[in-house]
Order: structure tokens, then C-alpha cells, then sequence
């Protein structure tokens, strides 16, 4: 565990927070403990942290993990049932050791009875009853008739019927929803009976059986006018449809079938859901590199018969997230390679399109949990590149913007992004010189043409060359920005950030007014608003900080010993005005001397300026 802690952590960062089932494996990559989750980040995380809080079994288990893989499942229910399956399939030793419930467990239910109840036990008996089953720990069968009771809102009390019915007022249960109170003669014992058929169907897997009888008696109770039994059925389909149509772990329609499932992002990743005899019983994964060429119907249709060469088993049916275009040809190989047909389906509706937007689910938790920012950023720059008409991805990009309050305090920025982040260590700011007033053209014009006075004079902090320039405005403005570079002799690409009616990124523009269109993208969108963004925040930043420089230092000047440098010395001890104007002398006396100090107090302090400070900072805005 020593060996793996760090990474493992790391891992268990990108995990869902999503119901599922996690698989331990061990140094050889042998499965050693299978468990479940309500939210699988929450679970996991828990074996990796201090271990003082772990049992003596539990320490054991988490010294010989190497790794880690797992399953997001549609509900808790199918990470229960999905948990079972696994235990089965592979026996890890630590889920035996790790539990006091060895042995298969399996629910019955003797519907001789007049009031039958749901129970568990370790073995089945021939007693005439019905067992289901079966569940590898009794923990599982108990979740399963729990499940079950509560969507049916049966008893779960130790009373006996009919002997104990009409002895006592309902429980809690009856008051809080959680139970129909036959125990107070509330259910008639044939309205019992069918709850208990219910259950016996729902064990079965026939969900969507019980939700139409239910749906058809909810009606019929409607048209009689018996609105307070429509409104219980209601309830009860709506709870078995809940717990039911998206069991697809065991729907045993689904026996022998492949789900694949896509994800394309900055990692491209293919998810195969295999079920065998109606249980799911494998993922496999496949992660490729990030293709801006290729869409995702070519990559699968590449994928699949690499997939399935060689392979001695095949599935009845395969089914996709979206057609190919070798799919009809796929099917027909497969099917002489199998000696029996293998369709090839792309589901558009039911459980068997749910079996894939699960796999497609699995395929975007996989992608993301190992797609790092650089992934990310190859991606999106590989976009922008294709976008914007280069062959290549522009190395370094460089975003200027101009800001000013009512043509006082003019000032741009420069940001700089290499490999699609932000390089703040190369960002630069400019203080406009070369004229009064307010005019953005002549502002970006004299800040690209000192910018790039400064790469030809081989100025350190502007070196590199840019490959590409990004001018917060519109066709104008990057024409200037162009006119301004060439006259330099320079001619890296210009491309102006056009803004929306919401002051968002809608398009780039180019000196001639052609525009390249950016919302279609969500990638390249966000990527060319995250940038204008930040060149807009640091221009303001520095706008604001050369007006509070000016009104702070109006305000310290009037104090007699106060100078530029202890001015200086003050902001930069105290950050603010209001926190120079509320310190102590001896707070003072940390930046200025002892009689400076004492000036500086005063003069915050006198009783016709006592707010003097507070004001001028929240002048500020």
C-alpha cells in the first residue's frame, strides 16, 4: 500500500459521486474485494485515509491494494445486484474474510400462506415455498426484500396475521407513509395477497408487468371514483417503476449482450458492458488518444473489428450509441465467425438503450477521471487551430486590452497563454502615455507598437515572439493592432474577440472583417472567453490600482514627513487606506518613523476628519 498510497488518492479524486460498485485488485491484479457505494468517491476515499480508524481486517485489505477499478451503476438497487454478480464471478478472498455471513443467501416467500411475508435464508429447503436467489451475503438479500417492502409499503413489523390484526392502532410506519396498516384491518387480505404477488414478480425481474397492472387498477379506481386507492397505486407504480425499470443488471432478456458505450473529450474512451446469462459480468475499457479529425462514428467503426478479432466468444446482440457505417458488414462477419446471428442494434428507446447510455456514462467517468489539463489543452488548442485556419497549434498566444475610467488612469493589458494556460509570470501591464484622454484605437495602437518596440530592442520580458495575437474589440481594433506591428516590421496574425449583448465571447474577427464563429463549439468558446476574460481582469486591476494609488496618495500627501517613499511604505505595510487610517501609532511604526507616525495618527484621528480614511476607500468602488 506504501508503494501505491499516492496514486491511489490521486485516483480516488476523479471518482464519481454516483451509485456503483468498486473493484479492489491486488500487486498481481487479482480481484480481492468487491463492495458497493451510494456514492462511490465518499466510499472509496474512506480505505485511504487515516487507518487508525480501520479495523485490523480492514488495514489488511488496504496494505495489499494496488488498484482499483469500478463500475457506475443506475441505481443503488443495481449496485446491489451488480455487487452480488461480481462476488459470484470472481470470490475475492477479502469479502469473505471481511464478513460474519459466509455462504449464499437466498429471499423466500410461501404464498400458501394467507399472509405471506418476505424472508432470507442460507439455503433453500423443498418446502413448497418460492426461493429467489441467489445473493452472496445476507446483507444483499436483506437490501433486496427492504427495497422491495418499501416500494410496496408492506409490513416489516413481527406481527402475525390474521392472529394479531385489529389488536392495536397502527404503528409509525402506517403514519409516515411506510406501510398500508394491515394490522389494523386497513388492507383486506385479497388486496394483501396482491401486494405479495407483486413483490413475487417484481423478484423475477417482471418490473415493468407489475407497473401496467398497477397502471390499469389506478384507472379503473379513478373512473369508480375511488380516488384515495388511485392515488395509493400511484404510488406504488411510480416506487416499482423506480426500483425496476432501470434494473438492468439482471434483466434477463439482456443475456449474451456487448453495450458499448463513447465518450470523446480530451480523452476518447470506448466502455463494453458484458452481460452473460442475464448478469452483468465485465467492463472493459479502452482509452484512445484525442482525434479533432476523426468524429466518433469513425473511431468505433475503426474499433469494433479490432475489438472482436479473434475473439472465440461472441454476444448474441451488440449494441451502440450510434450507428456505423460498417455496421451491416460487422454484423455479417461476426455472425459466420459466431455460426449463429450477432445483431448489431442501435437502441433509440427502452431498457435496451438505457444498457447503452450507461456504458456511455462509464466511458465519460473513465475519460475525464484520466484526461489531465495538458490532455485538455492539446485538445482545445487542435480545435482553435482547425478554427482558425493554422496548420499548426499557436505555441504562444499573447490577448491585449485596453481599460479606462472616463478617460482617466488609461491603461492595457497583456496576458500570455503557452499550451493553452495562462503564463502569468509573462503577463505585462501598460500605462498609456502618448495622449489625454479617452481613445481605445490610439491606446491599442501605442500599446502594441511598444510592445513589439520591446522585441526588437531583445527586451528578456517580451521575448518570445507571439504566434498570434488576441485584441479584446472588434474589426477595428485588430486592423490597428495589425497597422501597428507591421509599421514594425512585423506580421504575426491578429484576430479581434468580439463580444455578445451579454458581454460574452460570440466570435473572433479578422482585420478585414471576417468573423469565425464560436458558440457552435462549447470547447472553443470557453477556451477564447476564458482568455478575454482574464486580459479584461487584469486590465481593470491595474486601472483600479493606479486610482487608489492616486486618491490614497492625494490623502497621505496632506500629512506633514509623508513623502513618496513613506507613502510607499504605508500602502505596502497596510494594503489599504482604511486600515492606515484605523492603525496605531505603534502599528504605524512598523513603516514610518516614530514622529511620521504620530502625524499620520492625527491626522485620521481629529474630529472633523475622523471618517476621512473610510471615505476615500469606499470611493473607490
Amino acid at each position: 500500500m506504501e508503494d501505491h498510497s499516492e496514486s491511489l488518492k490521486k485516483k480516488v479524486l476523479s471518482l464519481p459521486y454516483e451509485p456503483g460498485v468498486y473493484i479492489m485488485l491486488d500487486a498481481r491484479g487479482e480481484v480481492i474485494y468487491v463492495g458497493k457505494a451510494k456514492k462511490l468517491k465518499n466510499r472509496v476515499s474512506q480505505y485511504f485515509q487515516d487507518s487508525q480508524n480501520h479495523t485490523a481486517k480492514t488495514r489488511k485489505l488496504v496494505s495489499q491494494i494496488a488498484d482499483f477499478d469500478f463500475i457506475v451503476a443506475a441505481s443503488e438497487y443495481e449496485a446491489l445486484m451488480l455487487e452480488c454478480s461480481l462476488i459470484k464471478r470472481h470470490m475475492p478472498k477479502y469479502n469473505i474474510l471481511l464478513k460474519d455471513d459466509k455462504g449464499f443467501h437466498y429471499i423466500r416467500v410461501d404464498m400458501r400462506e394467507r399472509y405471506p411475508r418476505l424472508s432470507f435464508d442460507r439455503a433453500t429447503k423443498e418446502d413448497g415455498a418460492r426461493w429467489f436467489g441467489p445473493y452472496y451475503t445476507r446483507h444483499a438479500a436483506k437490501s433486496a426484500v427492504e427495497a422491495i417492502e418499501e416500494a410496496l409499503r408492506l409490513p416489516t413489523c413481527s406481527k402475525k396475521f390474521p392472529r394479531d390484526i385489529g389488536k392495536e392502532r397502527p404503528c409509525l410506519n402506517y403514519h409516515m407513509g411506510r406501510c398500508l396498516a394491515p394490522c389494523a384491518g386497513y388492507l383486506s387480505e385479497e388486496e394483501y395477497r396482491e401486494l405479495m404477488e407483486q413483490a413475487v414478480a417484481v423478484l423475477e425481474g417482471r418490473y415493468e408487468a407489475v407497473a401496467g397492472q398497477l397502471e390499469r387498477e389506478m384507472q379503473e379506481a379513478a373512473e369508480e371514483l375511488r380516488f384515495e386507492r388511485a392515488a395509493r397505486l400511484r404510488d406504488e407504480r411510480n416506487a416499482i417503476l423506480q426500483l425496476g425499470v432501470r434494473q438492468n443488471v439482471i434483466a434477463g432478456r439482456f443475456a449474451d449482450t456487448d453495450a458499448f458505450g463513447f465518450y470523446g473529450g480530451a480523452r476518447s474512451a470506448v466502455v463494453v458492458l458484458r452481460y452473460v446469462d442475464g448478469a452483468l459480468m465485465d467492463k472493459e475499457t479502452e482509452l484512445l488518444a484525442p482525434s479533432v479529425e476523426d468524429s466518433p462514428e469513425e473511431i468505433l467503426d475503426a474499433f469494433l473489428p479490432r475489438y472482436y478479432a479473434g475473439r472465440g466468444a461472441l454476444p448474441r446482440s451488440i449494441l451502440l450509441p450510434f450507428d456505423v457505417e460498417s455496421r451491416e458488414a460487422l454484423e455479417r462477419m461476426l455472425s459466420e465467425q459466431a455460426g449463429r446471428r450477432v445483431e448489431i442494434a442501435v437502441p433509440q428507446r427502452g431498457t435496451r438503450a438505457e444498457l447503452v447510455r450507461l456504458a456511455s456514462r462509464n466511458a465519460r467517468e473513465e475519460a475525464e477521471r484520466v484526461a489531465t489539463r495538458a490532455d485538455r489543452g492539446t485538445r482545445v488548442l487542435k480545435l482553435f487551430a482547425s478554427a482558425i485556419g493554422f496548420e499548426k497549434p499557436p505555441e504562444r498566444i499573447e490577448a491585449f486590452d485596453v481599460s479606462n475610467l472616463a478617460g482617466s488612469d488609461v491603461v492595457a493589458s497583456m496576458t500570455v497563454h503557452t499550451g493553452a494556460r495562462p503564463d502569468k509570470a509573462a503577463y505585462r501591464r501598460f500605462r498609456i502615455k502618448g495622449f489625454e484622454g479617452q481613445d481605445d484605437y490610439a491606446a491599442m495602437h501605442e500599446v502594441i507598437t511598444r510592445r513589439f518596440t520591446h522585441l526588437s530592442e531583445g527586451d528578456e520580458r517580451f521575448l518570445p515572439a507571439p504566434d498570434l495575437l488576441l485584441i479584446d474589440g472588434g474589426e477595428e481594433h485588430a486592423r490597428v493592432a495589425q497597422q501597428a506591428e507591421n509599421a514594425l516590421g512585423y506580421d504575426v496574425p491578429v484576430l479581434g474577440m468580439v463580444k455578445d449583448g451579454r458581454h460574452r465571447t460570440r466570435a473572433l474577427v479578422t482585420p478585414d472583417g471576417r468573423e469565425i464563429a464560436l458558440a457552435h463549439d462549447s470547447q472553443l468558446f470557453g477556451f477564447v472567453g476564458r482568455i478575454q476574460e482574464e486580459t479584461h481582469r487584469f486590465a481593470i486591476e491595474y486601472n483600479r490600482q493606479l486610482r487608489r494609488r492616486r486618491i490614497y496618495g492625494s490623502e497621505l500627501d496632506k500629512i506633514e514627513g509623508v513623502g513618496k517613499s513613506r507613502r510607499t511604505a504605508l500602502l505596502k505595510q497596510f494594503g489599504s487606506m482604511k486600515k492606515i487610517s484605523s492603525a496605531s501609532v505603534e502599528e504605524l511604526e512598523k513603516a514610518v518613523p516614530r514622529r511620521v507616525a504620530e502625524a499620520v495618527y492625527a491626522h485620521f484621528h481629529t474630529e472633523h476628519d475622523s471618517n476621512g480614511g473610510e471615505q476615500d476607500e469606499n470611493n473607490i468602488g
